[in-house]
């Protein structure tokens, strides 16, 4: 089996989520985590996680959207960490190219994310874009007050950043990025990061792998994902699935397999 292990299933792209999730059962892809955007749209989030037994959610606030709604509280996301269907933090962090939000807020927001999932004992999910140095400084600071479990999502950043994070303790996890012409450099630095620190995810219904690039992403083509991740890494598809799935488990272990797994 396969975990898409980062989409966005509450998004209206997905309203015959049915199919959707139909669609990833054939293509073995059996666990999903559905990633909080805004704290003004969470209930959907959750409301999703809650209609299948092997869809599991996370409580955040993007970069993106930090200044349009007040600015969310530690003890907010903690309230909502003791439900059994979230299992992380975020998607929290930091991105520079787009800048929709002051880098300020970002920032302020992104330690605030990283308190509750230190606090809650959950993993915390970082986006970073065009923001390595400040995501790295602002990780290692945040580490020495106290540690916390995370990952990089939609990894597309430097071999150095990679290093550093893994310094840290983090994951890593690779999109259909990794199936891109131009990707030549991130194809190297992912053939780095060591196996058991590497996650698969679509970040649906964004970056469609090839072939489908430029159309609507979705959880079945996490198995195109995995397929060109065990080219990279040289090693067989099933052992790709194998343990990028138990990697999965083992930082989001809130997340209960057995019931998520099938």
């Amino acid at each position: 089996m396969l975990v898409d292990s980062h989409c966005h299933l509450d998004y209206p792209q997905f309203s015959d989520l049915e199919d959707t999730l139909r669609r990833a059962h054939t293509a073995d892809v059996r666990c999903m985590l559905t990633i909080a955007t805004s704290m003004h749209k969470f209930s959907g989030v959750l409301n999703v996680a809650q209609s299948q037994k092997n869809i599991f959610c996370t409580v955040g606030v993007h970069p993106h959207e930090v200044e349009k709604e007040p600015l969310v509280t530690v003890d907010e996301l903690l309230a909502h960490t003791q439900h059994p269907k979230i299992v992380g933090i975020g998607e929290t962090g930091l991105d520079y190219f787009y800048e929709h939000s002051p880098r300020e807020i970002q920032q302020e927001s992104f330690r605030i994310h990283i308190k509750a999932a230190r606090t809650a004992q959950l993993p915390l999910i970082v986006h970073t874009r065009d923001a390595e140095q400040d995501t790295l400084d602002i990780l290692t600071d945040e580490m020495q007050k106290g540690t916390f479990l995370g990952l990089i999502h939609c990894f597309s950043a430097s071999s150095e950043f990679a290093q550093k994070a893994l310094d840290l303790g983090f994951y890593i996890s690779v999109s259909g990025i990794i199936t891109f012409k131009n990707a030549d450099d991130l194809r190297k630095t992912v053939s780095q990061v060591p196996l058991n620190r590497l996650l698969v995810e679509t970040d649906a219904p964004y970056l469609a792998p090839i072939p489908h690039r430029g159309k609507q992403n979705e959880p079945a083509y996490t198995r195109i994902t995995a397929e060109k991740l065990a080219e990279i890494k040289d090693v067989s598809f099933e052992d790709i699935a194998q343990t990028t799935t138990d990697n999965f488990f083992r930082l989001f272990s809130k997340a209960n397999r057995m019931n998520g797994g099938h």
